[in-house]
């Protein structure tokens, strides 16, 4: 398959299915893919599609990254078939190889507004710093409509105002023009929350130390408790319907100092 370069990529159409198919195009380096969407002219049916995934990687700006507008050609037996413009919607992964293994190219109109997901850049040091407020992120990136040449590649958020309970949300930031956002302007985006409050081991230790006192006293009661009924044990009366212990014998006390 032929190289491509930033911005472009040729691929070709996609005859065989299966998984069987699908193994013997990764052993090439070469991946299934779907081209669906629109273009210039209209709606397109679904287009099986073979796809290079270095070609791929090449087309892709290292900056705009999945929000680079490719040029895609189409080839079925060695002929031109579509040329249309693209974003790459979606890629699938091996969970365990972490390879490419299937791609979605979304044929766009170029002068009409698409959907792009944008990261967000954290700029600046919060005021809130010197009271030792600490950022919560919330939002990485937002999802915005414009049309593919106004997409920008990041939007810069600055947090330096930020102070104790203050919050960011999606209105307060700062759009280019020709872009909006499709995500609620009420959502929040970064908030300076106050630090947490930590415990101090020696106070939490000395609190059942504390405790341990009245305990130990009130088991010194119930051992006296206990000693009583045994010191009194000899004159305890025998339990009803018991014999009475025999005398001793008579003369015993003789026989023993013979």
């Amino acid at each position: 398959m032929q190289a491509s370069e930033v911005g472009k990529l040729t691929v070709t159409r996609r005859t065989s299915t299966g998984k069987g198919a699908a193994h013997r195009l990764r052993a090439q380096g070469l991946v299934p893919g779907v081209c669906y969407g629109v273009s210039a002219e209209g709606p397109i049916e679904p287009l099986s599609i073979v796809v290079d995934v270095k070609a791929l990687r090449g087309a892709l700006d290292p900056v705009r990254k999945q929000n680079t507008v490719i040029q895609l050609t189409v080839v079925d037996d060695g002929k031109t078939v579509h040329t249309l413009a693209a974003l790459l919607k979606e890629f699938q992964l091996d969970s365990i190889r972490r390879e490419v293994t299937h791609v979605d190219l979304m044929a766009i109109d170029p002068s009409k507004e698409v959907s792009a997901e944008v990261p967000l850049e954290y700029v600046g040091k919060h005021a809130g710093a010197i009271d030792g407020g600490q950022l919560h992120v919330v939002l990485r990136s937002l999802a915005v409509r414009a049309k593919p040449s106004d997409i920008p590649t990041k939007i810069s958020v600055d947090v330096s105002p930020l102070t104790i309970g203050d919050v960011l949300h999606v209105s307060d930031l700062k759009l280019p023009e020709g872009v909006q956002s499709v995500t609620g302007l009420s959502q929040a985006v970064i908030t300076c929350a106050a630090p947490e409050k930590e415990v101090a081991p020696a106070a939490a230790e000395a609190a059942p130390a504390a405790g341990a006192a009245p305990a130990a006293e009130g088991e010194k009661k119930d051992a006296g408790k206990a000693a009583a009924p045994a010191a009194g044990a000899a004159g305890a009366k025998p339990a009803a319907g018991a014999k009475p212990a025999a005398a001793p014998a008579k003369g015993g006390d003789k026989g023993a100092k013979k």
